[in-house]
């Protein structure tokens, strides 16, 4: 095998091309490869263009490349759209008796509903006919495949899928067809999880403690929630699907105001419903965890595609001024770090985190080894332990952070309000408790910047040009960086893994003295270019720019800098 293969599989909605891109994905990563896997599908039930990458490589990838090596194709459409992309050497499967007339040395037939139909009496699994034979060709050995298979739909179930993939095997076999030139083998570590965005997310809360999550069901994040919901007994856990967004952030708010760690996840277009009640967080000093996963907008949008278009809208979300803190994890690894830390984070200075992800890292597969649990640490912050005497919620302290008690946990009675309040947590009028109360919350972000990573640069010291990203951009712009010093030049990349409160003493020693800097991100504005200026005073040489739902891919970032694709 090369050190890299691409496929791609395409179809209808309804043609099982999520599923079927799933097992192609484990199927690789169980004999030991580094995989990466996104989806493009839109936002219908049936019908329309859908399609999976995979990209498998015997090094770590972390993002898709759109040359094809293998087209699996379910219909005229998807190689109708993609045939361009096939490389010269490479194979697209298909099924001429469904689709007729096609001419190309690079076409191999696989008559899947024929062979199918043979095997189990029915068509219903004519698709992993067309990914067995992608993988007979490749080399891949039945058995694993058919054990994957029983693993994944049970062993009941699996029996129609495996009678499908042993026909295909066999019609590979019998009619010696050429075997392709990447050639897969079992190598490595083969005991890799294969997780997306979502799962890491949910994982990273499960362990972190969350106990109670309440959300409304939106593209990207829905998948939290329906993860949550089915570990809730395992866990002990209260997953609540909520009428509405609004319903779901008051009813987060509620249990952590009641000592639970708590979270909702959302989109856009659900953050803004929300942004009340996060008000009602950040003015009440209760810690809550809240997953934006963006998407293209305004209003609907593009609601199963990819940007990265809600970082300033964020920041500054709700009427008033109050404390918050932004992490944007650009991995499926970080994924589940982010998470857990924001918990740690929301208890430690009582106020809301959010954790940016988008439709690209949310929906993204990837290999990542074994969580290290014995790193995670639950930090619940300063709590009360005393029960004397008359408790003060919003207690004036040095670090502007209170001591915390829980309602029905200790004999004090826990008051705050919505209003402005004093250390009780009666409502007031004073101008002078008004402005020290102000103080105190906004006071918290100069002790929290301390806990803030600062954006990580890679690459030649003393760069003649510096690539900024932040979130899932990350995968695009290492490996363009990697190519072009390969090239011969002295390019570095910094990327922001958490955003606020913003890192500017870092970000000012690093950008100040290089001749070139560009920012790459998914939006139409530069919305981190224009943060570091805000936070800085640097203005940046250039964006790199893709607004058109679709995720960054190396290729983007290298001819944006006039260099040649090889």
């Amino acid at each position: 095998m090369t050190n890299t293969i691409n496929f791609m599989v395409g179809g209808e909605a309804g043609q099982g091309v999520q599923t079927i891109g799933y097992l192609l994905t484990k199927s690789l990563a169980r004999y030991g490869y580094q995989v990466f896997s996104d989806q493009d599908y839109e936002s219908r039930v049936r019908g329309g263009h859908n399609f999976f990458r995979v990209r498998a490589s015997q090094s770590p990838v972390n993002a898709i490349n759109e040359n094809i090596d293998i087209l699996i194709a379910f219909n005229l459409e998807t190689i109708a759209l993609h045939r361009h992309e096939v490389v010269t050497a490479g194979i697209i499967i298909y099924d001429s008796e469904l689709i007729q007339n096609l001419q190309g040395s690079n076409l191999l037939n696989i008559p899947a509903e024929r062979l199918v139909l043979e095997a189990t009496g029915g068509k219903q699994t004519a698709n992993t006919v067309l990914l067995a034979a992608a993988l007979a060709i490749c080399g891949y050995e039945f058995a694993s495949f058919a054990n994957l298979l029983e693993e994944f739909f049970g062993k009941e179930s699996a029996e129609k899928n495996i009678k499908a993939a042993d026909s295909a095997y066999k019609y590979v076999e019998a009619r010696s067809i050429k075997k392709s030139q990447y050639r897969l083998k079992p190598i490595g570590n083969t005991n890799r999880m294969i997780l997306n965005g979502n799962e890491a997310m949910a994982l990273g809360a499960i362990a972190a403690g969350c106990k109670f999550m309440a959300a409304y069901p939106m593209t990207p994040v829905t998948p939290i929630m329906e993860y949550m919901a089915a570990k809730s007994k395992e866990f002990n856990m209260v997953v609540v699907p909520a009428e509405d967004e609004i319903a779901a952030i008051n009813m987060v708010v509620g249990a952590g105001y009641a000592g639970i760690r708590a979270m909702t996840a959302t989109s856009g277009g659900g953050f803004c419903l929300m942004v009340e009640g996060l008000g009602l967080a950040g003015m009440t000093e209760t810690p809550i965890v809240v997953i934006e996963g963006q998407r293209p907008g305004p209003t609907i949008g593009l609601p199963t595609r990819q940007e990265q278009s809600d970082l300033q809208f964020v920041l500054h979300a709700s009427h008033g001024e109050f404390p918050r803190m932004v992490l944007a994890p650009s991995t499926v690894e970080e994924c589940f770090w982010s998470v857990e830390k924001a918990f740690n984070l929301a208890d430690k200075y009582q106020l809301p985190v959010i954790v940016m992800t988008d439709h690209h890292l949310a929906t993204s597969y990837n290999t990542v080894e074994r969580f290290d649990l014995t790193r995670t640490n639950i930090d619940r912050g300063s709590i009360n332990t005393s029960n004397m005497g008359e408790y003060q919620r919003h207690l004036f302290t040095e670090n502007g952070i209170s001591p915390r008690a829980f309602p029905g946990k200790s004999t004090a009675l826990v008051v705050t309000d919505s209003d402005e309040h004093d250390e009780n947590g009666h409502l007031t009028e004073d101008p002078a408790i008004r402005t020290r109360m102000t103080n105190k919350r906004l006071g918290k972000m100069a002790l929290a910047q301390e806990d803030i990573q600062s954006p990580k640069l890679y690459g030649p010291e003393q760069p003649d040009m510096i690539l900024v990203g932040w979130g899932s951009t990350f995968g695009a712009i290492r490996e363009a960086v990697d190519i072009l010093n390969n090239r011969g030049k002295k390019i570095a990349h910094l990327h922001f893994h958490e955003i606020w409160p913003f890192p500017k003493d870092t970000v000012k020693e690093i950008l100040a003295d290089c001749p070139e800097v560009f920012v790459v991100e998914s939006n139409a504005t530069g919305q981190l270019a224009q943060l570091i200026r805000q936070e800085t005073c640097i203005q940046v040489n250039s964006n790199i720019l893709r607004y058109d739902g679709r995720p960054m891919i190396p290729s983007d970032v290298i001819m944006a800098l006039h260099e040649e694709v090889k």
